[in-house]
């Protein structure tokens, strides 16, 4: 089954400075979790995805894209399967569930736990079909008649 690209991912040493530019450039609304030091980024369009900004702990610089999956775990056994290694193992974060894994060329991907059918749209309103107002004709106010 396919899986969808949903979130992306800039990991980097000064993450303030990071988030303040791509902010700036694109102007994208950066969210700001002091705790976690990372930024939830909303790009403000409905086309593409929306991402994170963070504070990198001893790494270099990153950039991720993250792939929903409905079973996180099968995906990383076939990963290693295919050749490739897991660098975060399967991780509840509270707010989301994810791995992380590489390629076989080392190219590192994110996968995220999610359904693979999206939620269905919502139906429109049933209304009653509206009348189409018709203008009526203006009588003429009736004259008296003269005798």
């Amino acid at each position: 089954m396919a899986a969808p690209v949903t979130h992306f991912e800039v990991n980097a040493k000064d993450a303030a400075r990071v988030r303040e530019f791509f902010s700036n450039l694109f102007g994208w609304k950066i969210d700001i979790d002091p705790n976690m030091n990372y930024g939830m980024v909303d790009t403000g369009v409905k086309m593409g995805i929306n991402g994170g900004i963070g504070q990198t702990t001893g790494q270099n610089s990153s950039v991720t894209f993250y792939i929903q999956v409905e079973d996180v775990q099968a995906h990383l056994d076939k990963a290693v399967s295919l050749g490739g290694k897991v660098i975060v193992p399967l991780t509840d974060a509270g707010m989301v569930t994810f791995a992380q894994i590489a390629d076989p060329e080392g190219n590192i991907v994110g996968l995220v736990k999610g359904p693979q059918t999206p939620p269905p749209e919502p139906k429109p309103k049933k209304t009653s079909p509206r009348r189409k107002k018709v203008a009526k004709p203006k009588i003429a106010a009736k004259r008296s008649r003269r005798r």
